[in-house]
């Protein structure tokens, strides 16, 4: 009887102890992820957006590391879909790129600061520098979180092995900037690419990193006026469905792209010419919904810095999310491409 008494009394113990040991870890999972919300008119549940600066949340997924002995289009698929479980639905949707909460001549702005924004004085301004044909670098392409990537196939679901970053450059952000510089440099804007891991293999600290890279650039290349830091986002309808934004453009399915506007708002200091950047970023706007009216989502406005306080001609640019294909971030990539060239041509 004594014995059957402790052995309960273990049992409490245990059971408590694995309790607290589960609601801490959710705890310090909530506390990692400093990701915003943003309300949308699809759903009723609310999309969750990967938009960090310095305070970094930690990294969700596990990098999947290059794998060279897979080749082939349908060993791929093999990796992809057979080994896990269905962990969650993919999806398809499109956000309107009329939502935002200011407007003019086809720019939508959703602003999360007190700011007052002229949208028609900022498309009417002109740039603060001018980009010059030749051989000496204009714009500077580069990724604080490169290791960002796609689903490698089109699908309904995602499985529990699926992991949504990898370090292999030709499924991650490089292969995005890749095919935007091409296109600049193909049009004469000479551009160069920086391809460097800014989070990995450690992803605190991402855009210290990164920063250093841009200062390094622009040290080695004074001549550099435009910066472009190119992402891809990270939306959820529940815990478990993940999110891939839409369109079609001459018949192709294309990642919905959005420009996401840093600010010295709130409690940011340091950042006093980030209207500079808001200008380049609303006439690149207006220029892709004369082009491809349906590509942008609205553009945002937030208080934060994303380095974009290193040059005037500072952009963040979000191609498609973590359930969009690599082919659909390719193609948004070209059209990003042609209409970014015809903007600083």
């Amino acid at each position: 009887m004594q014995r059957k008494g402790i052995l309960r009394f273990l049992s409490v113990i245990f059971i408590s102890l694995f309790i607290i040991l589960y609601n801490g870890n959710k705890i310090i999972k909530n506390l990692n992820q400093t990701e915003f919300e943003e309300e949308t008119p699809f759903f009723n549940e609310t999309y969750i957006f990967d938009y960090v600066e310095t305070e970094e949340k930690e990294a969700q997924e596990t990098v999947e590391e290059p794998q060279n002995n897979v080749k082939d289009e349908d060993t791929e698929e093999i990796v992809q879909t057979a080994a896990g479980a269905v962990k969650g639905k993919i999806i398809t949707s499109y956000a309107s790129p009329y939502a935002g909460s200011t407007s003019y001549s086809g720019v939508y702005l959703k602003n999360s600061t007190t700011a007052n924004i002229n949208l028609k004085s900022l498309l009417e301004s002109k740039l603060g520098f001018e980009i010059k044909s030749g051989d000496q670098p204009q714009v500077l392409i580069m990724h604080t979180h490169t290791t960002e990537s796609y689903m490698m196939n089109d699908s309904d679901v995602y499985t529990e092995d699926y992991t949504s970053r990898s370090t292999d450059d030709s499924k991650n952000m490089v292969k995005i900037g890749g095919i935007i510089a091409q296109k600049l440099n193909a049009a004469g804007v000479k551009t160069v690419h920086a391809k460097k891991h800014h989070d990995y293999p450690r992803y605190n600290g991402s855009y210290g990193r990164s920063a250093n890279t841009v200062t390094e650039y622009l040290k080695k290349y004074p001549s550099i006026k435009v910066v472009l830091d190119i992402h891809r986002d990270a939306l959820s309808k529940n815990e478990s469905d993940k999110v891939k934004l839409v369109t079609e453009i001459d018949g192709k399915k294309a990642a919905q792209v959005m420009l996401v506007m840093g600010s010295e708002t709130g409690s940011v200091k340091n950042h006093p010419k980030w209207k500079e950047n808001l200008k380049l970023a609303v006439k690149l706007q207006n220029l892709l919904a004369k082009d491809y009216p349906t590509l942008a989502r609205p553009i945002r406005l937030v208080s934060s810095k994303y380095n974009q306080n290193l040059t005037t001609g500072s952009l963040l640019i979000e191609v498609g999310t973590d359930a969009n294909t690599l082919e659909e971030a390719c193609y948004s990539a070209e059209l990003l491409g042609n209409t970014i060239s015809k903007l600083l041509k």
